[in-house]
Parts: structure tokens; C-alpha cells; sequence
């Protein structure tokens, strides 16, 4: 079909027609939200995409209903999605949006607390029925009874427009309508000079076997564009610089949290030099791991959905026997049902990679709502005497390089290793430098490949529990090697041979080994930045919390508070100087998405006085939030 709407590239002003204003400006926290059909998560996403390739720094933060389809227009359906960008290095997705597009009266009721006064809200109006605003609690318009006075509010009819828009398309109305979100997004294009060629371009692509549907979407998308250059409503618009000198120099790409795991499981795998096998549940947050690496059989991956949490990881456990990487993916409720077998995988001694997504329990809990309140869990989540290696990325994409050390430890330890990840980290993006391949460490392995012991009456064996006395790993013998078949199973093995065992002294000397061979891997120590060198209050956190902490750190430095931090990644075995860095501060206050679990592990074991400052919401912690906190315990 032919478009009724002039290109935005192409768009001229008529003659004589004033020049609308454009405003600079440092940084801009926007906020879509609508009901869970409304096609929020998608514009967000279209909007980052053009604001990554645009070069600004960027944070999101989506936030969707737990219900596939949550009743529309009520309270619990609302879906959100907020994007902070900005002309320098940020860190979190920001404490309150600039603008919100409000698609219905309840995105608008959800989402007005967040907004500070003088913010923008661009409403849909076409949705503010007397049904529409009954069913959330409006017994008038709040866009009548000036209710919404301490905001710039933009009456846009947004389904009236985009169907005008669609007249000519061939399209039902219904089906019109559906294109109300690209018309939202060609809008905000215009007000933000985002590019509009991607936009497009992805629209044709995401639609190709229905092109009258593309041509549709990018019809609506430039009408957006248009509205915003010929309506007096928006008299300014504004521009945001890219955000030249925050990255290093390399080539960069936007990318989520569960996307960068998925690409650092693939390079491990390739660093190893050995097939990645994926066995796996569908579990919300965790199931775009799943998505994603299936779609990489080039690589050597294999993939397995298995029928339940247990077959899932029970098959990877069987494809680490078989000499793969193997990996299994979840969230809370799943690392409960695999418990049995990650003790398993403890008395075996085989390399198994446990993601583990956090999101809100206990049980169902908040399934599409962050936390980080499985710290315990896999600490301790397992009968026996069972220790776990745990790596905990802290930003989007610094799951890329968690899942290579994750892969580093349970490759040379031979362990299970968890990585614990959580929502915030795995739906939310960042731009992300993509790394050169001679940047990448080197995780190739040596299998057994013949005997390695002598008896007595000098006949040469193979021990499958002689141990490297470096690393106290035991050799990984591929199943069909001749002369090297062991017994493997979950009662206790004899220390060197193998055998079951039910001796009193080796079944002690087996579990402290197990033990010290955790204690022993070798991590990185903890960094501390302390510019002045003299700060009392330590802030120490692990996690996506990253963000959160270290924007509210800049603020209090940059009002002349003096303020150290530091940032576990590893939080069992934890680096090796932490107790010295605790000791150096009179304070060392601990923000965690839980009640204080990592504090309380560090009480145990390093007697400190570390406070504990929680949250359990589902939610992120907001950087003024953190800021205050922090400035009372240094006054405090």
C-alpha cells in the first residue's frame, strides 16, 4: 500500500511557519504505560533501540502485569516501560519520569504517584470514558477537575488519530487500532529527535508475512512524527546529545540483562572448546535464555525443554557427565524442585551452571517482579553439607562476563556453580561494548585420557577422585574412554577410587574437602573506591543493586560527603581482603532487595556490625532513596 503520511525524513515546513523551539538537555526519564495489550513493552523497546544507535547512555526498567492477559483497563493490567538516556554515564533507569504517556485512565491512576510536579503527561483521551475511569475509581476526570494541575498535561485523542491515519489502509478498525502505541512512539520520536529509519525497518521486518499490517504500523508511527511538527500543543522539543566521552572507544549495541547471559553462556562454550547444553523449564523471568539459545544450534548449542523442572536439570547433569557445558536455567520456586540434584552434582564433582533469575516469593510469589532473596537459598538450599560457588552479575551487561567466570569456576573447580541473576537485571538494557574475541579468557580443559594411579603392586588405575592439588578438582573422564568407566551416584564415594562408602573418617574427609575446595577458588579481591581515603561509612552491596548504590554515592560526593563502596560479584567464596575492607570503616551499611541476607552472612562470618537497609517491593531501590539513607547513617 501506499503511505497517506510524508516521511518524517522528508517532512517540510510550510512556508512562513514560525520555527518550533528546541530545548538541550542533559538527561530524560520517560515512561510508556498502558494496559498489557497495548503494546508498551514493544514501543519502549523500538524507543531504546533508536536511542542506543543514536549514542546515548541509556537505562531501562519494564514492568509488566504477572496475569498473561490481566483484565483491561483495571489496575493490575497496567504494563510500563521506563527509559532513562542521557548525554553522560548513568546508572539506573531514574527515580521519576519527565514525561509518561498515559494510554488509559488506569496507566494514568498507576503510574501519577511516580510523577514529580512540572512533569509532562501525555494522555490519551479517547480512553477517558465514564466505564473507562468507573472501573479504576475516577468518579470525575482527572482531566476535567484539575486534578492534574501541577502537571503540563497533552490531550492527545491517540485512537481517534491513528485510525484518521489508517483510513485508507484496508485495515478493520479494530485492527487499526492496535497501531495507537507506533503513533505514541512517532510522537515522542519527534519530541526527542530520535532516529525513525530503525523504527521502520524493524516494523517491515516484524511484520513481513502481513505487509498491510507493516505498511499500517509505519503509517501510524509517522503520523505520530507529523502530529508532534504541525500541532501547537507541542510548541518545543527537545534534544539530548550523545554521550561521547562516557564509553570507551569499540563498538557498542543495546542489550538486556538475559540476552547478554545467553551470548557469555555461548562464549564460554566456544572458549572451552566444548558443545553448551541447556536443560530447562520455562519460568518467567528466566525463559528468554531458553529462547535465545535455541536459536544458536550453529554454535554447538543444544537445547532441551524438558517436561519439568527436575528432567531439566537432570539432563544437563547427565550432559556434563558426557563432557559438555552444561547449564540449566530458572527462578526461585525452580532451584527448589532442583535442590536434590544440585547435591548431586556437589557429590559428583561435575561442572553445571545453575542460573537462577530471581524474582519476588516465596512460592509464586511476584512472578514478573524483581528481588534478590535467594542469596540463602543457594547457599544453603540443599540437605547435607553441600557448597556452591555463587557469581552475581551487576548490571545487564555485566552478564555477559558473569557467565564466563561462572563458566571459569565450574570448569577448573569441577563444581556446580550458581549464577543469580534477577527481573531488574534480565529485562532491563544498557548499551554494551561488544568484546574482541582476544579479549575473552581461555576455558579449555583437559579430560582424563588414561590412568593416573599406581598401586601398591605397581599396576597402573584410573582414580576417579584423585584430586589436583592445586585446585582439589577430580579428573573429568568422558563416559566410553576405555579403561576409565567409574561408578558415579549420590552416596558417598571412597576418597581417591570412588567406591561407596559408608566410612565414618572418609565420609568426614569427603565433606571438608568438598568444603575447602570452594574456600580455595580464586577470585578477584574486593575493589574499593574511596576517593579521599578517609571515609567512616562503607556502602557494600551485591547484584543489581550496582546502580541504585553507586548513583546515590555520586550524589552524596557531589555534596561533599565522603562515602566509600565496594561491589561483591562473588559472595561464596568472598574475596579474599573483605574482612580487612570491613574492618578499615566504623560504619558499612548493606542495601539489599530482600531482609538481609548478605548481611547477615557477613555478621557470621566476619562479626561486624553491618546494617542491614531493605526492600522487598518488587522493585528496584531509587538512588534519592538510597541517598538519604546513607547520608543518615553518616550523620548518624
Amino acid at each position: 500500500m501506499t503511505s497517506q503520511v510524508s516521511n518524517p525524513a522528508d517532512q517540510q515546513r510550510a512556508p512562513g511557519s514560525p520555527a518550533k523551539e528546541v530545548r538541550r538537555l542533559e538527561r530524560v526519564i520517560i515512561r510508556f504505560a498502558g494496559d498489557s495489550g497495548d503494546g508498551m513493552q514493544l514501543t519502549g523497546d523500538r524507543f531504546t533501540s533508536e536511542t542506543a544507535s543514536f549514542g546515548n547512555d541509556l537505562s531501562t526498567l519494564p514492568n509488566f502485569p504477572a496475569e498473561i492477559r490481566a483484565p483491561a483497563g483495571t489496575l493490575p493490567g497496567v504494563s510500563s516501560f521506563q527509559l532513562h538516556f542521557a548525554d553522560h554515564d548513568i546508572l539506573t533507569p531514574g527515580d521519576a519520569p519527565d514525561v509518561l504517556v498515559a494510554m488509559n485512565p488506569a496507566a494514568l491512576k498507576a503510574n501519577l504517584p511516580d510523577l514529580p510536579r512540572g512533569a509532562e503527561i501525555i494522555v490519551n483521551t479517547d480512553e477517558f470514558t465514564k466505564r473507562a475511569m468507573a472501573k479504576v475509581g475516577y468518579a470525575a476526570s482527572p482531566l476535567e477537575d484539575g486534578s492534574l494541575e501541577a502537571y503540563r498535561v497533552h490531550p492527545v485523542p491517540l485512537t481517534t488519530l491513528t485510525i484518521e491515519a489508517l483510513k485508507d489502509s484496508g485495515l478493520a478498525r479494530r485492527d487499526a487500532e492496535r497501531a495507537k502505541n507506533m503513533f505514541a512512539l512517532g510522537l515522542l520520536s519527534w519530541m526527542y529527535h530520535r532516529p525513525t529509519e530503525g523504527t521502520e525497518s524493524f516494523l517491515r521486518k516484524k511484520f513481513a508475512k502481513r505487509p498491510e499490517v507493516a505498511e499500517a504500523n509505519v503509517t501510524a508511527f509517522r503520523a505520530g512524527w507529523n502530529f508532534g511538527e504541525t500541532t501547537e500543543d507541542f510548541a518545543v522539543s527537545y534534544e539530548v546529545a550523545p554521550a561521547s566521552t562516557a564509553f570507551p572507544a569499540g563498538t557498542y549495541r543495546n542489550i538486556s540483562g538475559n540476552l547478554a547471559l545467553s551470548y557469555g553462556l555461548i562464549a564460554a562454550s566456544r572458549q572451552a572448546d566444548l558443545p553448551l547444553y541447556l536443560g530447562s523449564y520455562p519460568i518467567t523471568p528466566a525463559s528468554d535464555i531458553l529462547h535465545e539459545l535455541s536459536r544458536h544450534k550453529n554454535f554447538g548449542v543444544r537445547t532441551f525443554q524438558a517436561e519439568d523442572e527436575i528432567a531439566g536439570i537432570g539432563a544437563a547433569l547427565g550432559a556434563a557427565f558426557g563432557g559438555a557445558l552444561a547449564v540449566t536455567t530458572t527462578s526461585g520456586p525452580g532451584v527448589a524442585l532442583k535442590s536434590e540434584t544440585i547435591g548431586l552434582a556437589v557429590s559428583l564433582e561435575l561442572p553445571l551452571l545453575i542460573v537462577d533469575i530471581q524474582r519476588g516469593g516465596p512460592s509464586t510469589g511476584l512472578p514478573t517482579k524483581t528481588e534478590q532473596a535467594d542469596l540463602l537459598q543457594a547457599m544453603y538450599g540443599r540437605n547435607g553439607e553441600a557448597p556452591v560457588p555463587i557469581v552475581a552479575p551487576a548490571t545487564p551487561g555485566d552478564c555477559f562476563d558473569a557467565a564466563l567466570d561462572a563458566a571459569r569456576i565450574a570448569l577448573t573447580y569441577r563444581t556446580p556453580v550458581f549464577l543469580l541473576s534477577d527481573g531488574y537485571l534480565a529485562n532491563g538494557s544498557e548499551p554494551w561494548r561488544i568484546p574482541e574475541p582476544d579479549e575473552l579468557p581461555d576455558l579449555r580443559v583437559q579430560f582424563a585420557s588414561g590412568p593416573n594411579h599406581t598401586t601398591e603392586d605397581g599396576t597402573e588405575v584410573f582414580w576417579p577422585y584423585k584430586r589436583d592439588p592445586q585446585t582439589l578438582a577430580r579428573p573429568w573422564a568422558v563416559p566410553g574412554t576405555p579403561g576409565l568407566e567409574h561408578r558415579i551416584g549420590g552416596i558417598e564415594k571412597q576418597d581417591g577410587t570412588g567406591n561407596i562408602s559408608y566410612d565414618p573418617g572418609n565420609h568426614d574427609f569427603m565433606v571438608r574437602t568438598r568444603q575447602a575446595k570452594v574456600d580455595g577458588i580464586e577470585v578477584p579481591d574486593a575493589v574499593v573506591d574511596d576517593p579521599t581515603g578517609d571515609a567512616r561509612l562503607l556502602v557494600l552491596g551485591w547484584g543489581s543493586t550496582y546502580g541504585p548504590i553507586t548513583a546515590a554515592v555520586r550524589r552524596l560526593r557531589a555534596a561533599g560527603e565522603k562515602v566509600a563502596q565496594t561491589h561483591l560479584r562473588h559472595v561464596n567464596p568472598f574475596p579474599g581482603n573483605l574482612g580487612e575492607v570491613l574492618g578499615r570503616y566504623d560504619k558499612v551499611v548493606v542495601p539489599e532487595m530482600n531482609l538481609g541476607q548478605l548481611a547477615t552472612l557477613l555478621r557470621a562470618r566476619y562479626l561486624v556490625d553491618a546494617r542491614s537497609y531493605t526492600q522487598v517491593r518488587g522493585l528496584p531501590f531509587k538512588a534519592e532513596q538510597l541517598a538519604t539513607v546513607l547520608k543518615e547513617a553518616i550523620d548518624g
